[in-house]
């Protein structure tokens, strides 16, 4: 298995740490390296800051064109994860032109993780990602090239943003920064499932209209905020309500008692348009939710979850009976997800797993390298400057210590108040001199250089084979994963005729790992169609359904992968 083959290779994280541990010792043992090289480069660098609209530019087709640059070694990302499956058949159903699909007949041979098989089969997640996956598929020619547009384009935003919360200088080197530890390497770009790129956009865009609105009382950017949120209600409206309650109560007091505010009649004038964009979006949420799960109520994950899920999402509710499942896989799975949601019912488990979630949160936004500015996190917090975004932050805070699970695409829309908070920490750091020696100086730019250090071994971390195993907590995204599927079903599409690959897998499979059962939207128009192996009944009906294909038994967990013709005789004897 992929995930395995790497299990016991020196990992980027490894390498981060010891890069930040010598960026310190450099930093206060010569703080006066590279003096000259260093004030040439800022000089430049500040030169083009100034031109704003140039440099929010520059963040966005940096990503486009250094991961043109570096695909010889690090390729398209391929589909893994029953996540990224389920994004994709979202896809595959809009280009179609449908918001769902009819449950198909065999729909028991056919269940998977996160996909909904009544009363509609379609993904169990928000409609956002997958829309962006169509619309690259529909003008790009790839699923994968929309990810990278939309993460271009999250790169842009968040220089955009910090524009209007800092100097022009820092808002460029956190674009830049975000390109190298988002843009690029992150499982947010090369995967199809996180979302994380599109909701950081969101929250960018809403974080970056604000203070522009409030400053200058042009309602124009309340456009970018009410493209902002749709955005979120489309990704992660959880999240994103936590980050627009904050906004709200700050728009609410500049709207009455704003210095600048303009009138009554201009204020409504003006904020039509925004409130229709939202209030579309939601509607539109709504009627989706009605094709596709039968009421305008019904939220994404809500049948599935209902459906097979044990574990609850928030700290307060009750564990699930465990329901009848119709194959073990997805019992395994949903089982381990209740080890989770076990572990908080203890005061010390709830702070551990805290600390758990926390920790992860932080190695995937900041590694070890970024952590650095956290030295000057009390002098940050004291500028008024950042003290909104603070409020923001404890806010999601709060919101997330009552949610069971976090990976770092839930919290995708506070990423571009993450990068102005540690950014103004940086600020401070920089002036930073103890003992009278400008080792704060030193560390800004010292940690700038290990950043793009990281981005030359991330580059070459695949033919040198330092993949990381938790590729999901830090900045490097899931490479190399998912090639034995691809490869077997590019073997069996290149074969005359219908195929159906009937999957095994191994007693010690672990679905949170690979999931091989997936199948497009038009499952019988697929050149191949992949089903679970059940009981002997279900398979013979199965293979009765698809008589005119030839059936293939394929072990996922065989090493290597094995395919070989399926034995119906077998079956057959096994019933009677």
């Amino acid at each position: 298995m992929a995930l395995s083959s790497h299990a016991h290779s020196p990992t980027l994280l490894i390498l981060e740490l010891s890069l930040t541990a010598f960026t310190l010792a450099i930093s206060f043992g010569w703080p006066g390296i590279g003096e000259g090289f260093f004030r040439q480069m800022e000089r430049w660098f500040a030169q083009l800051a100034r031109r704003k609209g140039l440099a929010i530019l520059s963040a966005g087709l940096s990503v486009l064109l250094l991961r043109a640059a570096i695909l010889p070694f690090y390729p398209v990302p391929l589909p893994f994860s029953a996540d990224d499956f389920s994004f994709l058949l979202a896809a595959d159903t809009f280009l179609h032109g449908r918001l769902t699909n009819p449950t198909p007949a065999m729909w028991v041979s056919f269940e998977t993780i996160h996909v909904t098989m009544k009363p509609t089969y379609m993904t169990m997640y928000f409609p956002g990602e997958a829309l962006i996956l169509a619309a690259g598929k529909a003008v790009l020619g790839s699923w994968w090239v929309g990810q990278l547009v939309v993460s271009a384009l999250m790169c842009a935003a968040l220089c955009w943003m910090l524009q209007a919360w800092l100097p022009a200088n820092w808002a460029l080197l956190g674009g830049f920064l975000a390109v190298l530890r988002l843009g690029l390497f992150s499982y947010w770009t090369n995967s199809y499932h996180a979302a994380g790129s599109l909701a950081a956009l969101g929250g960018a865009l809403v974080l970056g209209g604000l203070p522009r609105l409030i400053r200058t009382a042009r309602l124009r950017y309340g456009v970018p905020m009410a493209l902002g949120a749709s955005i979120l209600v489309l990704t992660r409206p959880y999240e994103g309500l936590l980050l627009c309650l904050p906004v709200a109560v700050v728009l609410g007091r500049w709207a009455l008692k704003g210095r600048n505010r303009p009138s009554v009649s201009a204020l409504m004038r003006g904020s039509a348009l925004p409130i229709a964009m939202v209030v579309a979006t939601v509607a539109w949420l709504g009627y989706y939710d009605y094709r596709v799960f039968g009421s305008l109520t019904t939220l994404p994950y809500t049948i599935d979850r209902n459906t097979y899920a044990i574990a609850p999402y928030y700290v307060w509710q009750h564990e699930r009976p465990e329901p009848a499942y119709h194959n073990v896989d997805m019992q395994h799975f949903y089982e381990f997800e209740a080890k989770y949601f076990r572990r908080i019912h203890s005061a010390l488990g709830f702070l551990t797993y805290t600390l758990e979630k926390a920790g992860s949160t932080f190695l995937f936004y900041a590694g070890f390298v970024l952590l650095i500015p956290l030295l000057m996190i009390r002098r940050a917090f004291l500028d008024r400057r950042v003290r909104l975004l603070f409020v923001c932050v404890l806010v999601l805070a709060a919101g997330m210590g009552i949610e069971v699970f976090l990976l770092p695409h839930y919290v995708a829309p506070f990423t571009a108040a993450f990068y102005a908070i540690g950014l103004e920490a940086m600020r401070h750091l920089r002036v930073w001199r103890p003992e009278g020696k400008p080792a704060g100086r030193a560390l800004t730019r010292m940690m700038v250089v290990s950043c793009l250090v990281l981005a030359v071994l991330g580059a070459c971390a695949m033919p040198l084979n330092y993949v990381p195993k938790y590729w999901n907590v830090i900045w490097y995204g899931p490479a190399g994963y998912g090639q034995e599927r691809a490869q077997v079903e590019a073997s069996l599409e290149g074969l005359s005729g219908g195929q159906l690959a009937i999957v095994r897998y191994g007693p010690g499979h672990q679905a949170t790992d690979e999931e091989w059962v997936y199948n497009w939207a038009d499952i019988d128009d697929s050149k191949v169609v992949w089903a679970r192996e059940l009981d002997p009944r279900d398979n013979i009906e199965l293979l009765h359904d698809y008589a005119g294909r030839t059936a293939w038994l394929v072990e996922p967990d065989a090493d290597p992968a094995r395919v070989t013709p399926y034995h119906v005789p077998q079956m057959t004897a096994a019933v009677h």
